[in-house]
């Protein structure tokens, strides 16, 4: 009865904020686009003999598949997100381990420096990378005063500010999660290691590594989901090629106000998001 009462809390939770909204995305997923307000068709119509009828529209997801406009675009996601999860991956790893391995009365102000950014509005941090990056910003500004460039180089609104952007913003995400895992790390291993004659680099890549796994994996996950569907940075730093899955709904829901499509857009996103990650889980489950 106590273990009901604990889970019933954040089960109804996730029921209102999360299944709902997804059954109300996913019923407007199959509706038919139309004038008024809202843009699209009841699912239930009522007949001459008064019988409703529930009329599906399978063609949202068929032009899914069909389209290579939306294919190109879910692709792009894929890719940008899991490049910027590595890089998050590569630049934050040091990052955690440093802190984890840093004297404990040095480890909440390290903490406190890689969450600060978070008090500051996410809008406002990226847009200042635009000033940061653009032609006459502060950046080719250094470059050229130091000797190293001779003309300002190009980097707003292409893909490596895209990058770098997101990489920025999501750092945090990636540092946190390994920090947890590093730091609850036996040293006695490390030693033991040593003991047997092996070299520092050997002990990381044969101990400390594998031991990490799981707060990379969760780090990457929780970096590599919100950049798939990510709007912001692509829309103020990336160029006009950035047509990620994000922008293609924005455009869909806003513009083209063909809310049916753009249902069926995220629903498919989420989807796709949700099941391997699901499968993992389930395996993981099966082989412990």
């Amino acid at each position: 009865m106590r273990r009901t009462v604990v889970l019933a809390l954040p089960l109804l939770w996730m029921a209102v904020f999360f299944l709902a909204p997804f059954v109300i995305v996913l019923s407007i997923a199959f509706a038919e686009a139309a004038e008024g307000l809202p843009p699209y068709a009841p699912l239930l119509r009522w007949v001459g003999d008064g019988l409703p009828v529930l009329q599906l529209n399978l063609g949202n997801f068929q032009l899914l598949l069909e389209d290579p406009y939306y294919l190109d675009a879910y692709r792009r996601s894929l890719t940008v997100a899991g490049i910027s999860a590595m890089l998050c991956l590569l630049l934050g790893y040091p990052m955690a381990l440093a802190i984890a391995r840093a004297p404990e009365r040095w480890r909440s102000p390290l903490l406190l420096a890689v969450m600060l950014p978070f008090w500051t509005s996410f809008l406002l941090r990226i847009t200042a990378w635009i000033g940061i990056l653009q032609d006459a910003g502060w950046l080719n500004g250094a470059l050229l005063a130091l000797g190293l460039i001779t003309e300002p180089l190009h980097i707003l609104y292409t893909d490596a500010a895209m990058y770098l952007g997101i990489t920025y913003g999501y750092l945090p995400f990636m540092v946190l999660p390994l920090y947890a895992n590093l730091v609850k790390h036996d040293t006695a291993l490390l030693e033991a290691a040593a003991d047997l004659g092996a070299k520092p680099w050997r002990a990381f890549l044969q101990v400390t590594l594998p031991l990490s796994i799981p707060g990379m994996i969760a780090g990457f996950l929780l970096v590599f989901i919100p950049a798939v569907g990510e709007f912001v940075i692509p829309e103020l730093l990336g160029g006009p090629g950035a047509q990620l899955i994000g922008r293609v709904l924005w455009t869909e829901f806003f513009q083209n106000r063909d809310w049916p499509l753009a249902s069926a857009l995220a629903s498919a996103l989420l989807l796709a998001l949700v099941l391997p990650i699901a499968l993992f889980q389930w395996r993981a489950a099966r082989a412990r």
